[in-house]
């Protein structure tokens, strides 16, 4: 494993071979299924730039309606399994880092997903993150977050919150490791500030029981399709 990287980085390395087991949990699975089918209509026949794509989970439902998918991660050895899993010419795989999204080779793009990734970005590098992104698309591009709510039960607790406001959990690995994870859980109201705040326009907001996503444009004109 790469000693440069950082916490969350290193946690998720290591936990490459348990990264899809969070998909497995049985109260999720109706969730689940109706992502599975909203996510492609929401992303057909884009040039689509995926940030934090992990194992490749999400990107296997994108892949099949794309015109093209570049999709970046942290780790090897997450990418190791994404690329095993989405074997097809219209999808590139890259080490990559999601806070300098415009560094990423195969644009332009004229759309970007990013799958449970903006719940580790700190409060304090939201605008940040979002502003980058927005200058690695094509003006009018559209941008899909998808991420958690906070259940009760099933999810995670959350066992530290600092002074910024981000929250924490604990979790254990396979291993017998417990890592510290930042992980923040934003409201509608919140989401809409942050993008209405000239990082973006015309935002919608959809949530199911476990989750939430939050489509939007990035700064410039492009007709709707």
């Amino acid at each position: 494993m790469d000693p440069n990287l950082s916490p969350l980085q290193s946690y998720y390395a290591a936990r490459a071979d348990e990264y899809d087991a969070i998909y497995r949990k049985p109260e999720r699975q109706s969730d689940l299924r109706e992502i599975e089918r909203w996510l492609p209509a929401a992303l057909h026949g884009r040039r689509i730039l995926e940030l934090a794509c992990g194992t490749g989970h999400w990107t296997r439902f994108l892949a099949p309606v794309a015109s093209s998918i570049v999709a970046i991660d942290s780790a090897e050895e997450t990418l190791r399994i994404a690329r095993a899993r989405v074997p097809l010419a219209n999808v590139s795989f890259a080490i990559g880092d999601a806070y300098v999204p415009g560094r990423t080779r195969g644009g332009p793009f004229d759309a970007a997903f990013a799958g449970f990734w903006f719940s580790h970005v700190p409060n304090e590098r939201q605008v940040e993150f979002l502003a980058a992104l927005a200058a690695a698309l094509e003006p009018g591009a559209k941008v899909v977050l998808l991420d958690n709510l906070f259940v009760e039960g099933s999810s995670s607790p959350l066992c530290e919150k600092d002074v910024l406001g981000n929250t924490y959990q604990s979790r254990s690995l396979g291993d017998g490791s417990t890592h510290r994870v930042l992980k923040n859980f934003p409201s509608e109201a919140q989401l809409h500030a942050l993008v209405s705040g000239g990082l973006g326009h015309s935002p919608r907001y959809t949530s199911w029981r476990y989750y939430w996503a939050l489509e939007y444009r990035v700064p410039g004109h492009r007709p709707e399709r």
